[in-house]
């Protein structure tokens, strides 16, 4: 009877976690250091659309026997450069007397004499300038397998802090690049090693109870979307793409000092064994908080370290538990179809606002303004109607939205813009609820694995974005139609997902396997689970 009335007693982190409080001096101090984080890391992902901007150019001639330069060769002065031009060869002879005999050219002059492409002379060979983004997207596809895995076994403050801080040395290094084949490679490995925001998300989500970590990841998106709102006026003012890449990732040096006071996950330290550090790590956040927290209730808190029930297996192994299980799998399978779609569609339209008529950053920036109600929205609506639904809705009616677009009649532009703005808002919408869905799904010991694995596998999205403007060539309205088939797709497979709203985050498998289920089958479960574990004892 002891046994059972202490049992009944048993505490669980979150009430701990509700006890040190949502707001204070430890969260407001921690959130500021993610914002940065988050801030710069949206500018690192798609930096590339303006500092390897598309610029025209044309051949180099020499001047003719009157003065003139080759640039009033070949047009007036005023009408220079008034449409973009691409000249890949030219009329045999000088420019003065041309004899209707088409040469290769050898040298171009260049709309921006100082751009990424004249620079590195990719003139006639702007498939060169696209292996920038195919190469980011590619080594952040690659690394996020790594970061995973050493955020899990390391820690999530280890993790972010070494993937910030090369992101910043990396990204620095890329603006003394020599050849435009060392920039691609140092832009592969800075998505690969220097993205920090996989295991900062895990942190935000691990640090408060989780009723309060939609509020912190609404809070944390908008930073994120500010970078992004930010990028293009600082791209207009710093237009030398040398000097733009300096002025964005030095402020990130500064994540090396994290190192000093960014606090570890209390929820990963309890799930490595490591309870007399969490413990202390507590008692420190209560202190700096000034509130009191119950020490017999740190005596009782109820978390189980798989590590040591296990016999200190490796997180390998536990890895493979984790995908030993059908139910996960199950899961695994949905979680990388709906990143697929969300990294293809964000992408995607990202890549076409800047191929929208009117000024590039002013499109740009107002495109990723649309993603600021989406996050306020994303935060009021799961408050409210939880997970699955608000995600299946999204997925559905956006891409009723999209298929819809291409076949708006012509004298109703305004119709197919609104169309295509009121997409971008539900296509984020749904990407932000997808990466708090993904993380709720799996057990902590490999929560940042399972999550890195399936953005890393969504990131092929990302890798055939750049692709969909082809597509155009075989009806304007392809690209679109597209994302609106994989956005219903995706929403028709949520239907198969549990709901984890009202669902503590799980620290084992078995816990992350009973999400979804009804009471009874739950404490069935939970005694079958026992059972089997006191007969291995």
């Amino acid at each position: 009877m002891e046994d059972v009335s202490s049992d009944s007693k048993r505490v669980h982190l979150d009430e701990v976690l509700g006890q040190l409080g949502a707001f204070g001096r430890h969260q407001v101090v921690t959130v500021a250091m993610l914002a940065l984080v988050y801030a710069t890391n949206s500018m690192y992902n798609v930096n590339y659309v303006f500092a390897v901007e598309d610029v025209g150019y044309r051949c180099k001639v020499s001047s003719c026997a009157g003065g003139n330069s080759s640039a009033d060769a070949w047009l007036n002065e005023s009408q220079q450069w008034e449409e973009p031009v691409k000249q890949c060869w030219r009329p045999q002879g000088d420019n003065c007397s041309q004899s209707g005999v088409d040469v290769p050219c050898t040298e171009w002059d260049y709309e921006i004499p100082h751009s990424f492409m004249a620079e590195f002379g990719l003139a006639c060979e702007e498939w060169k300038a696209t292996l920038v983004g195919t190469a980011h997207s590619f080594g952040n596809m690659l690394g996020l397998l790594v970061q995973g895995q050493i955020s899990d076994r390391f820690g999530r403050k280890t993790a972010a802090v070494f993937a910030g801080t090369m992101g910043a040395v990396l990204g620095l290094s890329k603006s003394f690049a020599s050849s435009l084949w060392v920039y691609v490679a140092l832009e592969a490995l800075e998505a690969a090693v220097g993205d920090a925001l996989s295991p900062m998300f895990m942190l935000s989500i691990e640090i408060v109870e989780k009723k309060r970590a939609v509020l912190f990841q609404m809070i944390l998106l908008n930073c994120y979307t500010c970078g992004l709102i930010v990028m293009p006026f600082i791209a207009y003012m710093v237009p030398y793409w040398r000097h733009f890449l300096r002025v964005i990732y030095a402020p990130t040096l500064l994540i090396l000092s994290y190192s000093f006071f960014l606090d570890e996950s209390i929820r990963w330290l309890y799930s490595k064994g490591k309870k007399q550090r969490a413990i202390q790590l507590i008692q420190k956040i209560a202190k700096r908080n000034g509130v009191q927290v119950d020490k017999m209730m740190l005596d009782r808190l109820d978390y189980i370290d798989e590590e040591t029930k296990s016999g200190g297996v490796s997180d390998r192994k536990l890895l493979m538990k984790t995908f030993k299980s059908k139910i996960m799998m199950q899961r695994f399978v949905v979680c990388m179809v709906w990143w697929f779609t969300i990294t293809l569609i964000n992408y995607g339209m990202m890549i076409s606002s800047v191929l929208i008529a009117g000024d590039k950053y002013v499109n740009f920036a107002l495109l990723m303004l649309m993603d600021i109600p989406a996050n306020v929205f994303y935060w009021l609506v799961l408050a409210k109607y939880k997970r699955k639904l608000p995600l299946l809705l999204s997925f559905l009616v956006g891409g009723v939205f999209c298929i819809s677009q291409p076949f708006v009649p012509k004298g109703y532009a305004w119709l197919g813009v609104a169309l295509f703005m009121t997409f971008e808002m539900l296509a984020t919408f749904s990407y932000n609820i997808v990466y708090m869905y993904t993380s709720e799904l799996f057990p902590t010991y490999t929560r940042n694995s399972m999550h890195a694995i399936c953005s890393a596998i969504g990131r092929v999205g990302s890798l055939l974005a750049p692709q969909t403007p082809l597509l155009m060539s075989l009806w304007s309205g392809l690209p679109t139609f597209l994302f609106g088939v994989t956005s219903i797709l995706a929403g028709s497979l949520t239907l198969l997902m549990p709901e984890t709203a009202n669902t503590e985050l799980p620290d084992t498998v078995a816990e992350a396997e009973r999400i979804g289920r009804k009471p009874k089958v739950q404490k069935l479960l939970l005694t079958e689970q026992e059972m089997k574990e006191n007969k291995l004892g």
